[in-house]
Parts: structure tokens; C-alpha cells; sequence
């Protein structure tokens, strides 16, 4: 799968997302602000409750992923190059056939940095452990579990910390990223009684 398919897809899952807030609320998506943690996303400034909306922003040019690549002797996976450095977003919430999934995107650049260590981190113990490479993508409902896609095959993973995966949850990140169902973030106007 191509970089441009990814793109188109997370593209529209993030209108999906988006709309799904808007159409509930009136607005787009928002978080707790935290003046010491701007966005390129955020729009204007917090509410009375202490919140800032967001809309997801592309970046004018995608993240560099070459340090990461030179620390791991090998290229990011077109398709998580892709899917983690295109947009500055929050969070994207989702339901698949799978269950509750949250879907990693880069709030600033002090974010990328830290899930780029983060990255590193995950694919040195693969390498302790003689694994081939994954990279997370994705928490999910399920206890300690997460996603991964397989650096080699672009297949879409699903993964316990410290162990090999457990199953193949799509064969490419676009087409998991089309089936994924926006659900509403957990902010005190999406709690209902």
C-alpha cells in the first residue's frame, strides 16, 4: 500500500471524527487546555471549563523520521511514516469489529519528539528479544494491548508489550484506517446519564 493511500485515509477518518463532534456538540473536538503544551491545532482560547478546541492540522511538510530510521539501521514503514507524520491532531477515539481503539497522532513537535523516543524505546526490545520490527500505532480497549504495524509487511498487528504479536488485525493500515467507527473523546459534555 502507498503513502497516498494512508493518506487519503486518515484524511478521512479525521473528517469522520471531526464531524462526529460537531454533529453531537455543535463544535469541533476539545481536551483540558494546558497553556504549557500550544498546538498548531488548537483554536483560540480555553473555554470557562478549562478546555480548547482542536481541529486537525496538516503539517506543510511531514515529520522527519531519519534519526529514528538511523538509530534502527532501517526505514520507517512508508505507511507509519505516513500515518504519524502528517497532521498535528489529538487522540483520534474509534470503535472497530475489534473493539476500542485510540488511534496515536502528534499534538506539537515536542510530542513527536517523545514518541519518537518512544518508537525507539519499542523497537529496542524487539531487537533484545530477536523480534521483527513493529511499531505501535494504536491503544486499545483491551487490557495492555496495543497495535502495531509489522515494518516489513505494512500489516496492521495487534500486540501485548514484551511479547511476539498475538493475531493480524488487517493486512494494511488503510484499510484498517477505513473501517475504524469515530466515537466521541471523554470530555464532560460527552458523558451521558
Amino acid at each position: 500500500m502507498n503513502g497516498t493511500s494512508v493518506d487519503d485515509a486518515l484524511s478521512r477518518l479525521l473528517e469522520r471524527y471531526v464531524g462526529l463532534h460537531r454533529a453531537a456538540h455543535g463544535r469541533p473536538p476539545r481536551q483540558p487546555f494546558d497553556p504549557a503544551w500550544p498546538s498548531p491545532c488548537q483554536l483560540g482560547d480555553a473555554d470557562r471549563d478549562g478546555f480548547i478546541e482542536w481541529l486537525p492540522v496538516r503539517r506543510d511538510i511531514r515529520a522527519d523520521f531519519t534519526d529514528l530510521e538511523r538509530a534502527l539501521e532501517q526505514r520507517l514503514h512508508p505507511d507509519l511514516a505516513v500515518f504519524l507524520g502528517t497532521y498535528y491532531a489529538d487522540v483520534i477515539e474509534g470503535r472497530t469489529a475489534e473493539g476500542g481503539v485510540h488511534l496515536v497522532q502528534v499534538w506539537n513537535d515536542a510530542d513527536f519528539d517523545r514518541l519518537v523516543e518512544n518508537l525507539l524505546g519499542h523497537a529496542l526490545g524487539k531487537f533484545r528479544r530477536r523480534e521483527p520490527l513493529t511499531v505501535f500505532f494504536a491503544t486499545t480497549d483491551e487490557d495492555e494491548c496495543f497495535l502495531s504495524v509489522d515494518n516489513e509487511s505494512g500489516a496492521v498487528l495487534l500486540e501485548i508489550p514484551g511479547h511476539p504479536p498475538i493475531r493480524e488485525v488487517a493486512a494494511e493500515l488503510a484499510a484498517f484506517l477505513d473501517r475504524v467507527e469515530p466515537v466521541l473523546s471523554t470530555d464532560p459534555d460527552d458523558i451521558r446519564p
